[in-house]
């Protein structure tokens, strides 16, 4: 029988911000998985965080993924129209 291939971990990065700190975090999850022999991966980087990925050179260690943008019209993730609790859904 075959052992099967763990699914890789997955750290959304929605919610982080693009500082050294959290570059020191990422890598530190990276080298971690590595040594138990898991892959991860990481959604949902803003701009900023992957331009600081790759200035300081990780950007082949650290493949992020890039987030998706609203469209026109639309609200970014995690974030709701507020409404009176009277006014009927539309």
């Amino acid at each position: 029988m075959a052992a099967s291939v763990p699914r890789p971990l997955v750290c959304d990065l929605r919610s982080l911000g693009a500082d050294a700190e959290t570059i020191d975090l990422l890598a530190r999850l990276q080298l971690a998985a590595r040594r138990h022999g898991r892959a991860l991966r990481f959604p949902h980087a803003s701009p900023a965080l992957q331009e600081l990925i790759a200035f300081v050179g990780l950007d082949a260690v650290l493949r992020v993924e890039p987030g998706r943008e609203a469209e026109k019209g639309e609200d970014p993730l995690g974030v709701e129209e507020e409404r009176q609790l009277d006014d009927p859904a539309v």
